[in-house]
């Protein structure tokens, strides 16, 4: 299985992911998150995918989305203008995001990705 990994070299989350990854021997696509941000096309596809809610692709504890004062407009955003907003600034998407051919997790947790990479 071929993996596509997104993240944000800097955050520590992404760093422990990263490793575990490597230490599975998951054949992966490193990508960074702030310099190849993901189009609103690969958001909506992944938001799908997911089944997650639109608002849990937002990086809620970033300085960003804090800055922007989201915590309160994110709840009363459609998908289509949340997903407009994420595609413009990486720093705003929640990190990691490891996406397969049948899922794609948001975030690190250990059982899931042992879920999904079984």
């Amino acid at each position: 299985m071929k993996a596509l990994f997104v993240q944000y070299p800097k955050c520590t989350t992404c760093k422990k992911a990263f490793n575990y990854l490597k230490e599975k021997g998951v054949e992966m696509e490193d990508r960074h998150i702030v310099e190849n941000v993901p189009t609103e096309a690969e958001l909506k596809e992944w938001m799908d995918k997911s089944g997650l809610e639109t608002k849990k692709f937002f990086n809620t504890s970033g300085q960003l989305y804090r800055e922007m004062g989201l915590k309160d407009k994110v709840k009363d955003m459609s998908q289509e203008e949340a997903i407009k907003l994420l595609a413009t600034n990486g720093m705003l998407i929640k990190r990691p995001i490891l996406v397969t051919d049948n899922s794609v997790c948001v975030g690190f947790k250990e059982a899931q990705y042992d879920e999904v990479l079984k």
